[in-house]
């Protein structure tokens, strides 16, 4: 099997896809009629809800959803072999993710771009309303969780990651002030692109100086030095951090992708992983569990992602020009994202197998394996650092990335260069994603305790602003600190996996309102049966079995009860929204073809 194969079969089946099932969603099941305005026009008000062209909100609402989760799960589900993550990847993304984000998307148009909470309270009721809200914020606190955890295992001991990553702080700062000064999107664009691959190329020169000995952090320093980052990032104007590092990162996830299919091509590298692996009923040295339910729950982002649904009823639904535009930007950009879980599953495919497990396991784990590595050795020292034991994914995609690029003549003595420059790649993504989570945790946490207080509503009042920023990062920082990537990341994909059923609730509720034929709620019945089980046997596997087991080595009671609290808040959903569809299927139905209208 060749990795080319791979890409041309996967292209063709996303494509496929959205000309067909896309169409049919568009055109029948949610019957997107342009001659209405949608809610960019109706409240237009030149700051968050302004009509934009299809192509520019697709790039926006991509580069929001497609953070690390596409590159990091695929390539922790790699322990189950290929076959496996492939087939979610391409069948969960088609069938489920992206009728997901389509269907979250025009739902939340619907109400005129409010959050899904708003229109679950809407929708389905209150209750519904408070739980979806409340799983809203244990999701992204979990989600900061999961994702800095990447982060500290590339960056650990890691000088010239550290000083990259480092650099692109105060160099995403001066493009915000230069671009906001002078207004030149062009020069502050080449400046920083600039900026940003200097810093790659300076880590030579700074990892053995005494500035490189104290960018050498281990993982516990690290685990606080990044919570506290994002308080501050949290805290400071959108326009002198947050969107400066947004904008530098797209380019470079396009242009690194970009890159990678090209090199694939070219190096058309042959894919000496199984088709599965000996872990798939369970015991395995990255994830303990069986490859069902957990290949759902670790690739999320890139079949089916939950964290999709605070973009789509966030800024999207705001900005789009069409209501037909909802085919482009919310059911395609999700086929575009599972291409990206593609690419990064073949670059840790790619490897051989035990310098996989070599590097996403402890050393005290990989020798119980009888594994003997076949590349590391060679690569650790073309790449100047110790690459055994680096698990959380971000390692594992920078080597299969390079041992790729590399193979190319012209690349053979640069792998250095192209790992560092991956994980900047990698972190100033996830760094982004901090700092976006962070800020919507915080308002999150104003809107639940300014019930209490008032005051706390304000989120320009300043005392509450440092109260609900210091709350979330702690909150985050702590499962942080105390977590490991095996523990957190399941965490991280139950909740995802339950945030992605309650828009699919929401869907399928908004769809028995509006379709012509009842059948056409199966759209989200279908995906939604599947996931509503698998998440919930998940977390039921990792409470008995892990969080609160003491025998476990990821045993943490406080895991356990965020686990049982995320499914309860679940099945309250599940019941309401139950009883919702009940009262619609009995209701009085009219063919809208027949020119009557529908009572609901």
């Amino acid at each position: 099997m060749n990795a080319v194969t791979f890409v041309i079969g996967s292209m063709c089946v996303l494509m496929i896809a959205y000309r067909l099932y896309g169409t049919f969603i568009a055109a029948r099941v949610l019957k997107l009629d342009d001659s209405k305005p949608t809610p960019a026009h109706d409240l237009q008000d030149g700051k968050d809800y302004v009509p934009t062209n299809k192509w520019v909100a697709f790039g926006h609402h991509f580069a929001a959803i497609a953070a690390a989760g596409p590159l990091v799960g695929p390539i922790l589900a790699a322990q189950f072999g290929y076959l496996p993550g492939l087939l979610w990847l391409l069948i969960g993304a088609v069938i489920g993710g992206a009728v997901h984000d389509a269907v979250v998307l025009f739902a939340s148009m619907r109400k005129e771009g409010k959050s899904l909470s708003e229109v679950a309270k809407e929708e389905l009721g209150p209750v519904a309303g408070f739980c979806t809200g409340l799983a809203m914020l244990f999701i992204i606190t979990i989600t900061m969780a999961g994702l800095s955890m990447v982060v500290l295992h590339a960056l650990e001991n890691n000088p010239w990651g550290t000083f990259a990553v480092g650099s692109t702080i105060p160099i995403a700062m001066g493009v915000g002030l230069y671009y906001k000064k002078t207004g030149n999107l062009k020069g502050a664009s080449v400046v920083g692109f600039i900026l940003v691959m200097a810093a790659v190329f300076a880590g030579p020169s700074v990892q053995h100086t005494a500035l490189g000995e104290f960018l050498t952090i281990n993982k516990q320093a690290l685990s606080l030095i990044l919570p506290i980052y994002a308080f501050f990032a949290a805290a400071l104007p959108v326009w002198l951090l947050l969107a400066p590092r947004d904008y530098l990162s797209s380019f470079m996830k396009i242009g690194v992708f970009i890159a990678l299919i090209i090199g694939v091509f070219v190096v058309n590298p042959s894919i000496p992983f199984p088709a599965v692996t000996e872990f798939v009923n369970g015991g395995g040295p990255i994830l303990a569990g069986p490859v069902w339910p957990f290949i759902s729950i670790t690739i999320a982002c890139g079949a089916i992602s939950g964290f999709h649904a605070f973009v789509g009823s966030g800024t999207t639904p705001k900005m789009l020009n069409r209501w037909s535009d909802i085919k482009v930007v919310g059911f395609g950009a999700m086929l575009v994202e599972s291409l990206v879980g593609v690419m990064a599953l073949i670059a840790a495919v790619a490897l051989q197998p035990a310098d996989y497990f070599a590097i996403n396991s402890t050393p005290e784990v990989f020798k119980t394996l009888g594994m003997q590595v076949e590349h590391l050795p060679q690569l650790s020292r073309e790449i100047g650092l110790n690459l055994e034991g680096r698990t959380g994914g971000a390692v594992t995609l920078a080597v299969g990335m390079t041992y790729i690029f590399t193979a190319i003549p012209w690349f053979e003595n640069l792998a250095s260069y192209f790992f560092q420059f991956v994980i900047m790649f990698e972190a100033v993504f996830i760094l982004t994603a901090i700092d976006a989570g962070t800020r919507v945790a915080r308002y999150l946490i104003q809107d639940f305790f300014g019930e209490v207080y008032k005051p706390l509503k304000k989120v320009d009042w300043l005392p509450g602003s440092i109260f609900a920023s210091a709350l979330a990062c702690f909150m985050w920082g702590y499962l942080l600190y105390s977590g490991d990537i095996g523990s957190v990341w399941a965490l991280f994909g139950v909740s995802n996996q339950l945030m992605a059923s309650i828009g699919l609730i929401i869907g399928a509720t908004v769809i028995l309102k509006i379709a012509d034929k009842r059948v056409y709620v199966l759209t989200c019945l279908i995906p939604l049966a599947y996931l509503y089980v698998t998440v919930n046997y998940a977390g039921y596997w990792m409470v008995t079995n892990v969080y609160l087991n003491a025998a476990s080595k990821g045993y943490n009671v406080l895991n356990g009860i965020l686990s049982i609290i995320m499914l309860i808040l679940g099945v309250i959903i599940m019941v309401t929204a139950i009883r919702k569809w009940i009262q619609l299927w009995n209701g009085p139905h009219y063919n809208l073809d027949r020119g009557k209208t529908r009572i609901v």
